[in-house]
This record gives C-alpha cells, sequence and structure tokens, in this order.
C-alpha cells in the first residue's frame, strides 16, 4: 500500500523540486553517478577508507541475471545505487558474496512493506546527516 510522504509538505530548494518532479524519489544516471563517487570502503590492510570501483547499471543487470533475480520494483538506477551500497558497507562482510548481493538487492527494492524510494532516501538523508550538500541542478 503506497502512503503519502510526509516530507512533500515541506519547503525544499527549486532544483530539488524540479529533479524530483522529473524523476520521483529514485537516481537518474547523475544522481547515480555522484552517489557512488561518495562511497568508500576500509581496506582491511591499510586501515584506511578507499573509493569502491563502482559497478555500473549493466554489470548490476548482468548480476541478476546470472543469479536468476527478478525485481519488481525497479526504477531507473536504484538497483544500481543498492548494488553498490553493499558493495561499499556490506559486501564480503555481513553479504558474503554476489550471489547474496543480488538477493540483497531484490529483498531491498521488493520489501512488501517498503517504498521503492527508500534508496534515494537514504542517500538523501545519508548526505544531510554527514553535511554534505546536493546540488541538484548539476543533477537534472
Amino acid at each position: 500500500m503506497k502512503h503519502t510522504p510526509l516530507d512533500i509538505y515541506d519547503d525544499m530548494p527549486r532544483a530539488m523540486k524540479a529533479y524530483i518532479s522529473h524523476n520521483g524519489f529514485h537516481f537518474n544516471k547523475k544522481a547515480f553517478e555522484c552517489a557512488v563517487k561518495q562511497m568508500k570502503r576500509k581496506n582491511p590492510a591499510s586501515g584506511k577508507l578507499e573509493a569502491i570501483e563502482p559497478w555500473s547499471k549493466e554489470q548490476v543487470e548482468e548480476l541478476l541475471v546470472k543469479y536468476g533475480v527478478t525485481l519488481d520494483n525497479c526504477v531507473m538506477y536504484d538497483a544500481a545505487y543498492q548494488a553498490n551500497w553493499c558493495k561499499a558497507d556490506l559486501y564480503k562482510s555481513s553479504v558474503a558474496d554476489e550471489a547474496h548481493v543480488a538477493l540483497f538487492i531484490k529483498d531491498t527494492l521488493d520489501d512488501a512493506d517498503g517504498s521503492d524510494e527508500l534508496p534515494f532516501r537514504y542517500w538523501l538523508q545519508k548526505c544531510v546527516a554527514l553535511g554534505m550538500p546536493v546540488d541538484f541542478e548539476d543533477l537534472m
């Protein structure tokens, strides 16, 4: 069941409203590229944070096909974002291998009591929490 998000009543910057009116709360290609550029993973050897080598949308689609995972709620670049978020923060830890990355994507995007907007909203909230402004004009 869809619910109206409460934040639609908040005053948003004009560029953010324009982005959302065109894309909804979903990743277009530019937003996806901006988000994954920020992703880092701790190198166990050095203990330092390093940028990940992101998977492209096409690579993620191939991964899903390889492991027989079909998504019911895949919008634009949301699955590619989820895959890279998993790669940066969970892969080879609580998510052991690529087959489980594919299942993670399905579980998070097709969550029956979730929202298909959660990946984008998660990223926005993380940016807010970390004090990282989002230039929505650049994402159009």
